[in-house]
């Protein structure tokens, strides 16, 4: 959904999808369904189905996920095939190459100066994140709200304040494929974290998972054909700043999470 926002910032009369301008989104959006897949399947699984404390389908998950950055790499470098799109504006391939139109600032000037603020901002985000989970469970607790749901709507909604910023930077800056690599190559990666929760936990965490945290996976997986069918169908036109995919997301996640309410708990 972090999308929908870029989208409405990213022009006018243009949609996102339009001025991406490129295939490698889509075979983004594919590797992320591909390991949504796996955690889908995981979940099936019985929990004494295990590699010493993981699931085999953690591991699976972790494997693929960098076979699917190798590829994606590849891609990028040596492409098999061209393609031509009218009227894109893609912007920089990666956000290694310097954009004509940003200004330096001292963060940049110096690598030293840019680490240490990078390391304090990882060490905020760690800190932030468990006490976003844990005043999340209360504020649900107190609410009398589903956690699963809770967490679906405002506690997705703090976490993806780092990638909304990134997303509208990215937009503003002309970088439209990079605001799409960052969504779907950031989904890809969360699920990676399951093998990390396995050792945590000390045994595997997804046959855990239950009915409604794979009708969210499944939305996930919905909602990201949905941006990749936008990226090839290259439909132009916006309706109150969206393009007909982000309205389409809209309504598709509207039903996603009020089917949360409907399915057995």
């Amino acid at each position: 959904m972090v999308l929908v926002i870029c989208d409405a910032v990213a022009s006018r009369e243009q949609s996102l999808t339009f001025l991406v301008g490129s295939l490698v989104p889509v075979l983004e959006g594919l590797l992320v369904v591909f390991v949504v897949s796996g955690v889908l399947m995981g979940a099936l699984l019985p929990e004494s189905t295990r590699i010493g404390p993981v699931s085999p389908a953690s591991l699976a998950i972790t494997l693929a996920w960098f076979a699917g950055i190798y590829a994606l790499n590849r891609a990028r470098q040596t492409p098999r095939w061209k393609i031509e799109m009218p009227g894109s504006s893609p912007g920089r391939p990666h956000r290694r190459v310097v954009h004509p139109a940003e200004k330096p600032t001292p963060l940049a000037e110096s690598t030293a100066r840019a680490v240490t603020v990078f390391l304090v901002g990882c060490g905020v985000t760690l800190v932030a994140g468990v006490v976003l989970e844990v005043a999340g469970n209360h504020l649900a607790d107190r609410a009398g709200i589903n956690g699963v749901i809770f967490g679906a709507t405002v506690l997705s909604v703090a976490t993806a304040l780092p990638e909304i910023s990134s997303g509208i930077a990215a937009v503003r800056l002309g970088d439209n494929e990079l605001a799409i690599a960052d969504i779907f190559g950031g989904n890809s990666f969360q699920v990676v974290l399951f093998l990390v929760a396995d050792l945590v936990a000390g045994k595997p965490v997804l046959p855990t998972a239950g009915r409604l945290n794979s009708w969210l996976a499944s939305l996930g997986v919905a909602l990201t054909v949905v941006y990749a069918w936008g990226v090839i169908m290259r439909h132009e036109g916006c309706l109150i700043r969206l393009g007909r995919d982000s309205l389409i997301a809209i309504a598709v996640f509207g039903l996603g999470i009020a089917g949360l309410f409907v399915i057995p708990h």
